[in-house]
């Protein structure tokens, strides 16, 4: 297929252009996208994307704008194309094209997605968006970060359904193996269709002998397959049947496989989407899917780059990732949370949950500046690496970090003097203990001394005494703290951070592909998220009334 081009010059009697001026608000994503469709998207940026031989595409320009509106607006593919088919509107944001434009089979969205999905620049209708920005002078040194959860495009599978789906994708999969491998299954069950198998639920004794056949199952697969050489889908079929049944299942006593109680630390959820999670945007509300995170200007209110991982991602371990292009190429990435401290002492690091490595669904784009950002984020982002990373980069860090707590309203940790080059730790009472090495970290025990101080009952119920942890990044958070402590940094953080709740709100303000993500998978997810972004900053740049002059963008608001 060879690169189509969009049309330059509309009839004068059938074009939309005449029909919408002074019906579509200039200031409007519509108004903007007409004027500036082919300087924003003209159809050579799309050139790597297609054949020098074959027939002509649906111009990309066309294409890209189509996209554009159907994330604002919340179309499904279908819904896209007939909008552009009978809205006046979409043709008009496309360059004005004439009424009677023919319009396209809902596919040509599908494989368009999939041809950038394949490209070297995946994200470029974002890129685009946000480096016309840049130009025009809108884009200045504070980042504001934050996440949302997206709610899979998949219903969460229960222990067994889980499991018997992994053993029919792995047979579907298996080939010439296939059967061989039907040979061993001992249930009566053909893992041909989809669906929960028939089973008495209310009996317990039904319940508990379907679970153990399933998994008998499960391992007389696996182990035909074990040490065999296996193509890439096999394995990865292999792989995903042999961590659904290790999260969900034990072997109890006499051999018989019963449903663990308990939730595995990074449980599949789904075969359909093996990436989804489980996640908690706080203690008390949970949800299944992904973790979207943005990073914005807050004075243009414009996103500069998102990211999506997995539902129990900590949102610290994304920001690295956002400040890609922000932050010198020296600073670290954000590596985990503080190790857990022992009784009565309370770490240090204010995240919960554990903090892994941004995926592979992140994409960042913005420039380097001429002098390091001021970093705005909630307590999500207090992490020790984190502000370690921002400290060496020289960012002005105005990242919350959460005091810490002792229970029973007991002295907390900053009631302790902590002297790191002396290796001590000085309690309240004024008693020291020598700091020495524990996990990534030292921690001092006060021990027997504490059942003479006059002090115990308002420091620890301890037997063995009040124990104080200090993690790999204490001065890091020390600093954060003494910092955070002042009415200017109060200030500023609180009349700037939550800004970006209002941009959140911006993007999740459509059901159908807002919070509820379109498509199956983190790359995918990732790159819808990216184009959703693109057009949430494209309705901002048209109030901020973006414009292209001699080949350079500028703003009236700039």
């Amino acid at each position: 297929m060879t690169l189509g081009l969009a049309p330059r010059q509309a009839d004068l009697f059938r074009s939309t252009a005449a029909y919408c001026e002074g019906r579509v608000a200039p200031d409007s994503i519509y108004g903007i996208l007409h004027r500036e469709c082919f300087a924003l998207f003209p159809d050579e940026m799309f050139a790597d994307l297609f054949d020098d031989a074959g027939r002509r595409s649906v111009p990309p320009m066309i294409v890209a704008v189509v996209m554009v509106l159907q994330r604002f607006e919340g179309c499904s593919d279908r819904e896209a194309v007939d909008r552009f088919s009978f809205d006046a509107r979409w043709k008009y944001a496309a360059g004005g094209l004439d009424f009677d434009y023919p319009g396209f089979v809902h596919t040509v969205l599908v494989d368009m997605r999939a041809r950038l999905a394949r490209s070297q620049r995946p994200g470029r209708i974002f890129e685009v968006t946000l480096e016309a920005a840049r130009q025009a002078g809108l884009v200045g040194r504070r980042r504001v970060l934050d996440s949302t959860p997206l709610y899979d495009a998949v219903a969460t599978m229960d222990t067994v359904t889980l499991v018997r789906s992994a053993i029919r994708g792995l047979l579907a999969v298996a080939g010439e193996r296939e059967a061989g491998l039907r040979a061993l299954l001992v249930r009566d069950d053909d893992y041909v269709r989809a669906g929960k198998p028939a089973c008495d639920y209310d009996d317990a004794a039904a319940r508990e002998a379907l679970v153990d056949a399933l998994a008998r199952d499960a391992r007389a697969v696996l182990a035909a397959l074990d040490g065999q050489e296996l193509g890439p889908v096999l394995a990865q079929a292999g792989q995903l049947l042999a961590a659904v049944t290790g999260q969900d299942l034990d072997e109890g006593a006499g051999g018989v496989f019963r449903i663990a109680r308990r939730v595995a630390k990074d449980r599949i959820i789904s075969t359909v989407d093996p990436q989804a999670r489980h996640g908690h945007k706080t203690s008390a509300r949970g949800f299944d899917g992904y973790k979207g995170h943005v990073g914005i200007d807050p004075d243009a209110e414009l996103i500069t780059a998102t990211a999506v991982t997995a539902g129990n991602t900590g949102d610290a371990a994304a920001a690295t990732g956002l400040l890609a292009g922000d932050l010198p190429a020296a600073a670290e990435p954000a590596a985990g949370d503080e190790p857990a401290a022992p009784a009565d002492g309370p770490a240090a690091g204010p995240c919960a949950g554990e903090q892994e490595a941004a995926g592979e669904g992140e994409v960042t784009v913005a420039g380097p500046d001429s002098e390091p950002p001021a970093v705005y984020g909630d307590a999500a982002y207090g992490a020790g690496a984190l502000l370690d990373a921002l400290e060496q980069a020289g960012a002005d860090i105005y990242c919350k970090v959460q005091p810490p707590v002792a229970p029973g309203g007991r002295f907390t940790k900053d009631a302790f003097r902590i002297d790191l080059a002396a290796g001590t730790v000085t309690c309240p009472a004024g008693l020291a203990a020598p700091l020495r090495p524990f996990g990534d970290g030292r921690i001092a025990r006060f021990g027997a001394v504490c059942a003479a101080c006059p002090l115990a009952a308002r420091c620890t119920t301890a037997k063995d005494g009040r124990s104080i942890y200090a993690g790999p990044y204490e001065e890091q958070l020390a600093r954060a703290r003494a910092r955070q402590a002042s009415p200017g940094w109060k200030a500023g953080y609180r009349a700037t951070r939550p800004k970006v709740e209002r941009k959140i709100g911006h993007l999740m303000r459509r059901r159908h592909g807002g919070r509820r993500a379109r498509v199956r998978g983190q790359v995918k997810v990732a790159a819808d998220f990216a184009l959703l972004a693109a057009a949430v900053n494209l309705a901002r740049l048209a109030v901020l009334g973006l414009a292209s002059h001699a080949g350079t963008w500028v703003a009236s608001t700039g």
